[in-house]
C-alpha cells in the first residue's frame, strides 16, 4: 500500500511539472532549446473493456439406467384359499352345496 501511494505521488508530481511547462503563454518559440517529456502508462479509454472470456458449459453424458425387471411369481395358496368346482353342475361352491361326483380343488381366479 505504501508503494502504491508513492507511485501516485510521483505520477502527480510529474504531471504538475509537465503542465507548468506548457502554461507559459499564447505562443511557443523554442529558440534552440530541447525539451524532454516523460510518458508513463498507456492511453486511458474508459469505454474500453477487454472482451469477456467464454467458457462453454461442460457436457457430461451418462447412459440411461436399464429398465427395471419385474419377476411375476405364482401366488402360493394354502388349503383354505382354494375354490371348489363341480364339473357335473358346472358351478363353484358355495353356489351349490352338493356335488355327487366330487369336488375339484382349483386356485381362485381374479
Amino acid at each position: 500500500m505504501k508503494l502504491l501511494k508513492q507511485a501516485v505521488l510521483i505520477i502527480l508530481a510529474t504531471g504538475l511539472c509537465a503542465s507548468s511547462a506548457f502554461a507559459g503563454g499564447g505562443h511557443h518559440h523554442h529558440h534552440g532549446r530541447t525539451q524532454f517529456g516523460v510518458y508513463i502508462g498507456g492511453p486511458v479509454f474508459p469505454w474500453y473493456y477487454p472482451p469477456p472470456v467464454y467458457y462453454p458449459p461442460r457436457v457430461i453424458v451418462v447412459p440411461a439406467p436399464p429398465p427395471p425387471v419385474y419377476i411375476e411369481q405364482a401366488p402360493s395358496y394354502n388349503a383354505s384359499q382354494y375354490w371348489y368346482f363341480c364339473q357335473q353342475a358346472n358351478a363353484y361352491y358355495p353356489q351349490i352345496t352338493d356335488c355327487p361326483a366330487g369336488w375339484i380343488r382349483v386356485p381362485p381366479r381374479q
